[in-house]
């Protein structure tokens, strides 16, 4: 068993951030009318291609009613770069090798943190002291001694320095906690989470996404960190920032022909003061998983994809919720991203750096008790 040490105090700092007057530039010239695009949209940069979600980034850019811009991509394999080039017709001027000198560059509002796990601390480092705000992929770091100079940066910078993940989009969990927040359903008193897949090499992932994922030294273990993560956020998000006080892991290799350097499966689990929690990580599961059951004295929530949300009273079948329609900066991460990078969306728990600290401690503690440190 590894514990954790006592419950602290969680204050959001949402430094105030002007907008920069950024114009877009004029609309092409063809022989069809073409519209002008969006004035206001967000100058993003793009660190690292290695990540699959970054597909889904460089998709939103190329639409034409985009609501961001493109304006540096840091990329050391060019072949990668132009692969993704040739698919979303980026522009070849884009491409750079070296961070600081594309951040100084181009000076981007902010940017999209598309690496391994671990070199999100050196897009920090580069980003941090030029004012560029960051959005990372989940987790924040594998490690904790990593999150925590990444949050002395990002403070002592005062930029903001916000985690994605899947889930935070999701109507049905912001329903289940509204739920849970309103009384009818609390105190919680047990929550268990799925999260994964059938693995990454089974579901098709590129090959430069699979290299860092299975390498233990880049993605600090398999599915334990790359899905228990959404657990440990969960959890910390209901709990309300409260650490766990103890944290008991197990992991195994259950297909050592495929992944022989890391796990794909694991457990953790959390204890709390009157709750405790069950994360369920997975690369062995027969289809994509990511599900929430939450257990309350007056009842249970079912919290699925998406808007698949079922609750249950004690003794009583399930019925289904409609959750509420997410508010639009909620909506999907660039939407919040740019809201919170112009000061007109407050950081969300989910996504701020307390709650992503104390995920961070959940899943560092898990990962050094699977290896026997």
């Amino acid at each position: 068993m590894f514990s954790l040490p006592g419950a602290a105090a969680f204050v959001t700092v949402v430094a105030a951030v002007a907008a920069g007057g950024n114009g877009a530039p004029a609309a092409e010239t063809n022989d069809a009318p073409v519209a002008d695009p969006p004035a206001d949209r967000l100058r993003i940069a793009v660190i690292g291609l290695v990540h699959g979600h970054v597909e889904g980034l460089l998709a939103r850019a190329a639409a034409a009613d985009a609501d961001l811009e493109i304006v540096g991509i840091h990329e050391p394999d060019r072949l990668l770069f132009d692969r993704l080039a040739a698919k979303y017709g980026l522009d070849p001027a884009l491409h750079h090798r070296d961070l600081p000198a594309m951040l100084d560059a181009v000076r981007p509002e902010c940017a999209s943190v598309m690496t391994s796990i671990r070199d999100h601390l050196p897009a920090v480092r580069a980003a941090a002291p030029r004012g560029v705000h960051l959005l990372v992929e989940k987790p924040l770091a594998f490690s904790d001694d990593d999150a925590r100079a990444m949050a002395d940066l990002a403070r002592r910078h005062r930029i903001h320095l916000l985690t994605n993940y899947e889930t935070n989009w999701y109507a049905s969990v912001r329903e289940a906690k509204r739920l849970v927040d309103a009384g009818g359903l609390a105190p919680v008193r047990r929550m268990i989470f799925r999260h994964g897949h059938r693995g990454p090499r089974e579901i098709g992932c590129a090959p430069e996404f699979v290299a860092w994922l299975t390498d233990p030294a880049a993605n600090g273990g398999g599915a334990l960190v790359d899905f228990g993560c959404y657990g440990a956020i969960l959890a910390t998000w209901l709990m309300d920032g409260r650490r766990p006080t103890a944290v008991v892991a197990g992991a195994a290799t259950l297909k050592p022909g495929t992944y022989p350097r890391v796990d794909d499966d694991a457990t953790i689990v959390l204890t709390y003061p009157g709750a405790s929690a069950t994360i369920q990580a997975s690369w062995a599961w027969t289809h994509d998983v990511k599900e929430m059951d939450v257990f309350t004295e007056r009842g249970s929530i079912h919290a699925g994809r998406r808007d698949d949300l079922t609750v249950r009273e004690p003794d009583r079948p399930p019925r289904v919720v409609e959750p509420a329609p997410l508010p639009a900066p909620l909506r999907d991460e660039w939407a919040y991203f740019k809201g919170v990078v112009r000061g007109t969306c407050a950081v969300d728990p989910l996504s701020s750096l307390e709650y992503n600290l104390v995920a961070v401690e959940i899943l560092d503690a898990a990962r050094r008790q699977v290896a026997g440190r």
